[in-house]
This record gives structure tokens, C-alpha cells and sequence, in this order.
């Protein structure tokens, strides 16, 4: 499934915007190389568009092994070959099956198939929100009830058993790739989950893709870092974010 439901070929352009922002962007910085993670996960990728592809190659270049999957995993060939040998693409079914971790990044309307048909396949797995849901794309009917009941709690309804942590919906992908591993201060990323094991590991995929976490609390805070919230589209650091958001340390 691509984040971009109206792009049917992203990954050319994904490639063209990474490569115009420059390697250093996507590297760890030490001595320009890729670093391999000591404690590398697995991570599948439940929709490769331009939020999946971005975050997923930040990984790749952190040293995890890294499964992106789409509707059209066919059109992932090139984003893949470029990536090298811990870098793969198939379908949603083999990237759950791969993942200690997962990154769903589809369309929130997408969210209740996608529950319906994978709900038991993710069930004790880590996965990372990054969705957001919007009148124009997603509906009415589902943008209220994500206002009603908040967004976290709407997206671990759609995954019973899943261990849901809101992450990466605060920013483009553009953003991202160019403020990954910012020099002089980490761009914070908000997070929030109920499960204190699963916060730790978004927690440190988050520091792996170039970025400091702030746990804002359970999933019934992540509407303050919901879509037209005040944490929303923030580009501070750590302590900047917190202060915006009134969290102590």
C-alpha cells in the first residue's frame, strides 16, 4: 500500500528528492560511512510511499534489514537495488512476517482493511503509527471519530493485540530527509504508546533514523501531536518540543 494513494510510481521521485537533498542527509555521521547497528532490527514497512520510503531508508543506512511493501511491490525494485543487500520489497504479508518492528504508513482511510486483514498478524508486534487522517482524502465520518475518541486509541481499535506507538505523522517526508541527523541539535520526533517496551523501541528507531524522541505519554496525548495541534509540524529541538507541548523532564 503507498502513503500516497494517488501515486502509482513512487519511487522515482522518492529516489530524485533523497538524491537532491545529498547522501550526507541519509548517513550516519561517522566518517561518511554507514553504521551497523549493534543491536539491528528487522523493520517491515506497511505502505513504501513517500513517508515509508524516506523513514525506511534512514534505517537501511542506520544498519537495520529493512522490508518495504505496497499494493505494487513491483514498483519498489528500484528503490531496493539502490539501497543495497538489507534492503527488500514484497508484500504486506512478507513484510510482517519479517518485522520485529513495523512502520504502517498508509492513508488512515486504508486503516480498517488493513486492521481487518492484518489485525491478527500484527497482534504482540511493535508498530509505528505514522498515518494522520484527513477530511479530504479519509472522510468525515473517520477524521470525527478520530477527534472523538483520539487518534492513538482509533488506531490500536483498528489493531487489537498490535503495540501501537504514534510516530513520524508530524512531519513530510521532505523535512525529514533533510533534517535526519541535524547538526547542532536533533530534530525531536514525538511519540506516544501505552506499552513502556514498545516506547523504548520506537524510542530508539527514532534515534536511529537521525532524530530525538520525545515520549509525550500514552496513547490517549497523541492528539496534542495530532494534525492541526500545537505539537504538529514541529522543526525544534527536544527541549523546544517539550517546552511547546508543557512536558518536564
Amino acid at each position: 500500500m503507498a502513503h500516497d494513494a494517488s501515486a502509482r510510481h513512487p519511487t522515482r521521485r522518492i529516489l530524485l528528492q533523497i538524491g537532491s537533498l545529498g547522501v550526507g542527509a541519509l548517513l550516519l555521521p561517522v566518517s561518511g560511512e554507514a553504521q551497523t547497528n549493534a543491536t539491528a532490527k528487522k523493520i517491515g514497512i506497511i505502505g513504501s510511499g513517500k513517508i515509508g520510503s524516506t523513514v525506511g531508508t534512514l534505517w537501511v543506512k542506520a544498519g537495520h534489514e529493512v522490508f518495504f511493501s505496497s499494493r505494487h511491490p513491483e514498483e519498489l525494485k528500484e528503490l531496493v537495488a539502490g539501497l543495497g543487500p538489507s534492503a527488500r520489497a514484497g508484500t504486506v504479508d512478507e513484510a510482517i512476517a519479517f518485522g520485529d518492528a513495523i512502520l504502517l504508513a498508509v492513508p488512515y482511510k486504508a486503516y480498517p482493511q488493513v486492521g481487518k486483514d492484518y489485525a491478527k498478524a500484527l497482534a504482540g508486534k511493535v508498530v509505528l503509527d505514522a498515518g494522520n487522517a484527513t477530511v479530504a482524502r479519509d472522510g468525515q465520518e473517520l477524521v470525527d471519530e478520530t477527534k472523538q475518541n483520539g487518534i492513538g486509541k482509533t488506531t490500536a481499535k483498528y489493531f487489537p493485540g498490535a503495540r501501537i506507538v504514534r510516530a513520524f505523522n508530524t512531519l513530510g517526508s521532505t523535512v525529514l530527509a533533510r533534517n535526519a541527523h541535524k547538526e547542532g541539535g536533533r530534530q525531536a520526533i514525538p511519540i506516544a504508546g501505552d506499552d513502556k517496551d514498545a516506547l523504548a523501541v520506537a524510542s530508539n528507531l527514532v534515534r536511529d533514523a537521525g532524530f530525538e524522541p520525545v515520549v509525550v505519554g500514552g496513547l490517549d496525548r497523541a492528539n496534542e501531536f495530532a494534525m492541526g495541534a500545537r505539537g504538529y509540524g514541529q522543526q525544534v529541538t527536544a527541549a523546544e518540543l517539550k517546552k511547546t507541548l508543557g512536558l518536564t523532564e
